[in-house]
């Protein structure tokens, strides 16, 4: 049971108006927003006489918007237990467009949703309105099937731009955006610069009851600890597939600038540069090579004039009001290569391989490039890949 409320929280009948309001059939974000302008709050328009509200309202929407169904009161009841009973040392909240804590970037969008379901450290609450980090914010995003280094420069950029005051805000999901979140998690451990809020955000496309995917449910609570859930979508909700899309214009909206780490051509990376692109946003992409396919959606970015970046110097250098100097991320001292490593380290270049290619460039049997590839492999500076393919890694 939490041990401090929330100081701006909702009571229960403002609670019940908002999720009426939100969850009513037929009544979508665009009309709740007019009725809301209209009417000044969400109790005064539920306060308005039927014959009122007939002038704004289809007969169906008005006779929805008017009966409480027995999934609304279960709606209610669920929200409220859930508000009531965090785990220790955390707070639920549900944060409406009238709550001064609703993020600054996401109210200036053309589409901010009525009402966010937030869950992070409790003292974070407490220093109300700046919950959410204006303008010291940045999405990274990127394939669910991410190369070997692709997964290393999401987790490094994350953790450089992190240590250096920036919120990295990303969608929990698998490839790219877990590794980001990690980066950003180890940073906050290791020390940030400065009182930059939350270290990451993560905005789901469920329920916060929900995690998905399940395998990054203790993500999800290493992330409340350090950082914020973030939801639009009601208790309970499920894994749909069309709210993915819909969320990343959370995920762009709470950020000052988008970076895309590795996409195909049809990927929900790059809705989510659109996005960014259609709000004002910075768009970033790191390049990659073009024989991946990862990355061809980043060269997509690319020509249609999004910034190409190689270090996290490059991302904060474009970012107005932000520290204009990372700092560097601690890796641990590797041993230094031997000429045969560096030998082949230079055959493999930066392209996926197999055995018998590199047997061609390198003249060695394949029983020397397999004892050699391991060292590398254990080393971290080799990853092997499906197919019997093999990539250099660079650590940066």
């Amino acid at each position: 049971m939490q041990t401090r409320m929330d100081p701006l929280a909702l009571d229960r009948d403002e609670l019940s108006a908002w999720l009426r309001l939100t969850q009513t059939p037929g009544v979508g974000r665009t009309l709740a927003r007019r009725l809301l302008a209209q009417s000044g709050s969400v109790q005064a328009l539920f306060a308005q006489s039927p014959t009122a509200l007939r002038a704004q309202l289809a007969p169906a929407q008005l006779t929805a918007l008017l009966t409480i169904s027995p999934a609304q009161r279960t709606a209610l009841q669920t929200c409220w237990q859930w508000l009531q009973t965090p785990p220790e040392g955390l707070m639920h909240a549900v944060i409406t467009l009238g709550d001064p804590r609703y993020p600054e970037g996401l109210l200036a969008t053309e589409d901010p949703p009525l009402l966010l379901y937030v869950a992070g450290p409790a003292e974070a609450f407490t220093r109300a309105p700046a919950l959410f980090p204006a303008q010291r914010a940045l999405a990274v995003v990127g394939s669910r099937h991410p190369s070997a280094q692709g997964l290393i420069d999401a987790q490094r950029f994350a953790h450089e731009l992190c240590a250096a005051g920036l919120c990295i805000v990303s969608g929990m999901a698998l490839g790219i955006d877990a590794a980001a979140h990690e980066g950003a998690l180890q940073a906050a451990q290791a020390g940030r610069e400065g009182d930059a809020g939350p270290a990451t955000i993560a905005v789901w496309g469920t329920g916060l009851d929900q995690p998905y995917p399940r395998r990054h449910a203790a993500l999800a609570q290493r992330i409340a600890r350090a950082g914020l859930l973030v939801s639009e979508y009601p208790l309970g909700t499920p894994p749909l597939a069309a709210h993915f899309p819909q969320r990343n214009r959370i995920i762009s909206g709470l950020a000052q600038g988008t970076l895309v780490v590795e996409a195909a051509l049809a990927s929900g990376s790059l809705i989510t540069a659109r996005l960014a692109a259609e709000q004002g946003r910075e768009v970033f992409a790191i390049p990659g090579s073009i024989h991946a396919p990862q990355s061809r959606g980043c060269h997509a970015l690319l020509r249609q004039g999004a910034t190409l970046v190689e270090t996290a110097q490059d991302v904060l250098g474009e970012l107005q009001g932000l520290p204009q100097r990372a700092r560097p991320a601690k890796t641990p001292a590797s041993a230094p290569e031997t000429a045969l490593e560096s030998e082949l380290l230079a055959a493999l270049g930066f392209d996926p391989l197999g055995l018998d290619e590199l047997v061609a460039r390198t003249g060695w049997s394949a029983a020397q490039l397999q004892a050699a590839l391991l060292e590398l492999e254990l080393a971290g500076r080799v990853a092997r890949l499906p197919g019997g393919l093999f990539q250099r890694l660079e650590r940066g």
